[in-house]
Formats: structure tokens, C-alpha cells, sequence
């Protein structure tokens, strides 16, 4: 096979597209797990004297502008194209970063973590969709590199951003007002990057594109009303999307089972193994660290040999070290099980973003994928909240328990979703 035909056959992870989208999700996630995990939950309470109510009210409407945006943000996408979708979005993560500078309030704050979940929801579906479109033209139309190297991005910027943060005020001595304005500065580079971004993917144009060029009938350059438009796209993605119904709890389920442990793992680890602060970054480099490095290698066997066998052992090991972790009082055991958790989710994450790719049909691609992404954030919305009540009432290692659980019951719908496929390309 020529050099020419085999580079035709998977996505090419150093095209502009993949690139300028690795560069813009690393820095969003940098700043947002700054933002989230390290400044503001200290200096909302600490320096503004606002209660831990508010704090999580705050982070409550950054999650709901994230989820509740994905889809219109997608539907938009469709319409405008990659560069002014993003680059007016990441503007508005400009606009959040100044407002908290200047809060004095918990209003003001609060509005602030709604814009900044706005700004971030168009992120995760122009990804998806335009992995999507470059997958659908190649020979293989496969899409598992492409996919774990922006889960790498997203994992690196979530985790070198608080640890560069907490540097900066712990070691470097700087306020807060100073690292706020550097994390204003990555915003404002992250803008300017999108603009970099280009408006279609080769043959997929946008609705917009097609009429500019004159490649539409006359009735369809005429302007389209707004709600003529919708109506379109609702009956276009109900005619095109034909998915096993199991898809839908099976996508809240993956991020439910992230959502049940995410909260409780720091306290579970202070409470149960009695870590200190390094030790505790050492088990989210063993885990965190693991997952980074191996999901690009995973995300390439994906591609040669599919995402069934990489799902299914994917969601048996995540079942069996998460339980593992539950029942853990011993800190090298700790380690060996948050290596295996990392290790799992480095074979999931790949292979389910590959998976969903291919149940994305290729009209309205930008709808249905932030239809998809809502649906599974809503887990992750969910999942906190029964964490915290199984905490509280059942037991510390419950979380992770029903995490296991989850898992379990994901592995089942994945295989029943794959038989029901075959059966229905092959009835006979």
C-alpha cells in the first residue's frame, strides 16, 4: 500500500483543524480547572466572606450554561461555521474572567460562572463534529486517535492548570487579582486562536456557506427565518437520527458514573486513607498521569481494531477497580487501584467518543452532537448530588460502589446496543 493511501486512511493528527482545536481545548480547560478547582471556591469564601451555598449555587449555573447551550451552540455551528461560532463564544470566557475580577458580590459571581459555562459549551460539539467530518473523509472513517488526543488536551488542561495556579500563589507569592489577569491573558490567546479556525471541513459546508456560493436552489438562498429554520432542523435530525434507544441512557450513564465519585475522592482519601496534600497529587498523577499518556496509543488500536473490545474490557476493569478503590485502607493499594481506574478510562474514553461518532448521521451533525453532549452532562450534573447523599447516609466507599455499579450496567447496554446493530445491518 502506497505511503499516499495509507495517510488517506485515518485522520490526521497534525492537520490545522486538530491542531488549532488541541491548542484552544487545553487552554479553556486550563483556565476553567484554575477557575474551578483552585481560586474560586478559596476566594469566593476566604477574601469575599460568601457561604459555601453560594460557591456551590455559582458552580451550579456554570454547569447548567455548559449543558443547556451545547445543542443551540451546535444547531448555530451548523449555520455560521467553526470560526465565528467559537471565537464568539471563547469571548465570552473574556467577559467572565473580567466580571470576577471586579465582583464584589455573590450576583455579580454568579453571573459571572453563567457566561463562563456559555462560553465553554460550543467547545466539546465543533470538536466532536469536525473529528466527525474529517473521519467521514477518509478510507476508514475512524475517528479513535483524534478522539483520545483532545481528551488529552482536556485532562491536561484540567490538571496542569490548578497545580501551575496553586504555584503561582504558594510559591511565586502573587494575588489573586494577578492571576485572575493571567487567566484573562490565556482567554484572550484562546479568542485569537479560534480565529485561526476555518468556517467548513472540506465537502461539509455550513447552511451559510452553501448559499454565499451559490450552490443551493434558489428557494433555499432566500433568508431563512428563524423558526422556519428550526422546524427544518428538528424534522431533519428526527428523519436522520436512527439509534438504538439504549443510546440515550447509556450516554447520561458514562458521565453519571464520573459525576458519582468526582466529589467525594479528595475527602474519601483524607477520611479513609489519610493522605497528605502531595500524596494525594502523587494518586492523581498515577491515575490522572496514566490516562493522558495512554490515550493516544489507545485511541490508534481503537481505530484498527473498533471500540467493542476496548468498551467492553474498558467498563469491566473500570467496575472492578472502582470497587477495588472502594474497600482500600492501604496507600499502595490506593495506588495500584487508581492506576487500573486510569488505565480503564484511557480505553473508554477513545473508544466511546468513536462509538458515538458513529451514530452521528451526516446532516445536522453540529445538532445532534450537542444534543448528545447535553444529555451526557446531565450526568454529570446528577451524579454529585446522589454522591453526596450516599456519602452522607449509606457509606464513604458507596460513591465509588455505585460508580462500579454503573459501569456494570453500561458494559450490559453497550453489548445490547451492538447486537441490536448487527441485527439490523445483517436480519438474517
Amino acid at each position: 500500500m502506497s505511503g499516499k493511501v495509507a495517510q488517506r486512511m485515518h485522520i490526521n493528527l497534525a492537520s490545522p483543524f486538530i491542531m488549532e482545536m488541541w491548542v484552544i481545548i487545553f487552554l479553556v480547560e486550563f483556565v476553567k480547572g484554575s477557575l474551578l478547582v483552585a481560586l474560586l471556591p478559596v476566594y469566593m469564601e476566604n477574601i469575599l466572606g460568601l457561604s459555601v451555598t453560594v460557591v456551590g449555587f455559582a458552580f451550579a449555573l456554570q454547569y447548567l450554561g455548559d449543558n443547556l447551550f451545547r445543542s443551540p451552540f451546535g444547531w448555530v455551528m451548523e449555520r455560521i461555521g467553526y470560526r465565528w461560532t467559537m471565537t464568539g463564544a471563547l469571548a465570552l470566557i473574556l467577559v467572565a474572567v473580567g466580571m470576577i475580577i471586579y465582583a464584589k458580590d455573590a450576583v455579580t459571581l454568579s453571573a459571572a460562572c453563567l457566561i463562563l459555562g456559555i462560553g465553554t459549551s460550543p467547545l466539546w460539539p465543533c470538536t466532536m463534529t469536525g473529528i466527525t467530518e474529517l473521519a467521514g473523509s477518509t478510507e476508514s472513517g475512524s475517528s479513535g486517535a483524534a478522539m483520545g488526543a483532545v481528551e488529552m488536551a482536556s485532562l491536561a488542561g484540567t490538571g496542569i492548570g490548578p497545580i501551575v495556579v496553586n504555584f503561582m500563589m504558594d510559591h511565586g507569592g502573587q494575588s489573586y487579582r494577578f492571576v485572575f489577569f493571567v487567566l484573562m491573558g490565556c482567554a484572550a490567546a484562546v479568542t485569537a486562536i479560534a480565529m485561526l479556525l476555518p468556517s467548513r471541513i472540506g465537502g461539509q459546508a455550513t447552511h451559510v456557506v452553501r448559499d454565499m456560493h451559490g450552490d443551493a436552489p434558489e428557494a433555499a438562498r432566500r433568508p431563512l427565518q428563524p423558526l422556519q429554520s428550526l422546524k427544518r432542523t428538528m424534522h431533519q435530525v428526527r428523519t436522520s437520527l436512527k439509534v438504538s434507544r439504549l443510546l440515550f441512557p447509556a450516554l447520561f450513564l458514562q458521565a453519571f458514573a464520573i459525576g458519582l465519585m468526582t466529589p467525594v475522592v479528595t475527602l474519601f482519601t483524607r477520611a479513609e486513607l489519610h493522605v497528605t496534600p502531595n500524596q494525594f497529587s502523587l494518586l492523581l498523577i498515577a491515575g490522572g498521569g496514566i490516562t493522558v499518556l495512554a490515550l493516544i496509543p489507545a485511541g490508534k488500536l481503537v481505530d484498527r481494531i473498533g471500540t467493542t473490545l476496548f468498551l467492553n474490557i474498558g467498563f469491566l476493569l473500570a467496575a472492578c477497580s472502582l470497587a477495588f478503590f472502594s474497600q482500600v485502607r492501604w496507600l499502595p493499594l490506593a495506588f495500584v487501584a487508581v492506576a487500573l481506574v486510569g488505565i480503564s478510562y484511557a480505553l473508554i474514553l477513545p473508544a466511546w467518543n468513536a462509538f458515538i461518532a458513529k451514530q452521528v448521521p451526516k446532516g445536522e451533525r453540529g445538532t445532534v452532537w450537542g444534543l448528545f453532549l447535553t444529555l451526557q452532562g446531565s450526568g454529570m450534573v446528577a451524579g454529585p448530588v446522589l454522591s453526596g447523599k450516599l456519602w452522607d447516609s449509606v457509606s464513604h466507599g458507596a460513591p465509588f460502589l455505585a460508580s462500579a455499579a454503573v459501569m456494570v450496567l453500561l458494559f450490559g447496554l453497550h453489548l445490547l446496543i451492538v447486537h441490536r446493530t448487527k441485527l439490523k445491518h445483517n436480519p438474517s
